[in-house]
């Protein structure tokens, strides 16, 4: 069983999807870290991140794996262990160029529905999950949140990683990154037609976890 939620940045769709496929006992598949590593084999190898071809030239030579008997599994780039390297501003500022590239972006997908294919079950977070992705999944949610409340949420993440930032960087980051998300040309965001829509603006983060498994006990 395929379970996808997707969402903007800042809705809270990586950890809901981590703590669903926990309670379900299914693999987690977190697409944003598969972005973010080839993001920081991009910012390692210094690369123009407004050149498709050096950032294509980068992903193709860049071997992205999970540690699936890690609980969240464990991102590995070229056999190093990098998930603990994922979370900088410099490294999702630069999976942010990554993810509108269309030869990339084709890659991935090819790369997550193996990953799918492998795991059986499993809840699969991203932005074109559910419809890009595994289109014909059994299970369809859409996450979203004010962008007020998705920069709060993460500048108080930020802040508790001890990064020195301002809340109104944080949303004028989270509104750009909307706007890239949504207007690119390959996969962009946009909530499936067969999804359902949750807004979590002001719910509990249980809440949200709850609603997602009631709708999934009810077809399994």
């Amino acid at each position: 069983m395929v379970i996808t939620i997707d969402g903007p940045a800042g809705s809270g769709k990586s950890t809901v999807a981590q703590e669903v496929a926990r309670r379900l006992g299914f693999a987690f598949l977190n697409t944003g870290h598969m972005y973010r590593a080839l993001g920081l084999a991009a910012r390692r190898r210094e690369v123009d991140l407004n050149n498709h071809m050096e950032l294509t030239f980068v992903a193709r030579h860049a071997k992205v794996e999970f540690d699936w008997t890690k609980n969240p599994p464990a991102v590995i780039l070229n056999g190093e262990r990098v998930t603990h390297l994922l979370g900088s501003r410099e490294v999702s500022d630069a999976a942010s160029y990554i993810a509108v590239v269309p030869a990339i972006r084709e890659m991935m997908v090819h790369q997550q529905r193996a990953i799918g294919t492998e795991l059986g079950d499993v809840v699969t977070e991203g932005r074109d999950q559910g419809t890009i992705v595994f289109p014909t999944a059994q299970c369809k949610f859409y996450i979203d949140a004010s962008p007020e409340e998705r920069a709060r949420r993460r500048y108080n993440q930020m802040r508790s990683r001890s990064e020195s930032v301002e809340y109104k960087e944080v949303l004028d980051q989270i509104l750009a990154r909307d706007k890239r998300d949504r207007d690119r040309l390959v996969g962009p965001l946009e909530k499936p037609v067969d999804a359902i829509a949750i807004d979590s603006t002001s719910l509990a983060f249980n809440d949200v976890v709850d609603t997602i498994i009631s709708r999934v006990e009810a077809v399994r």
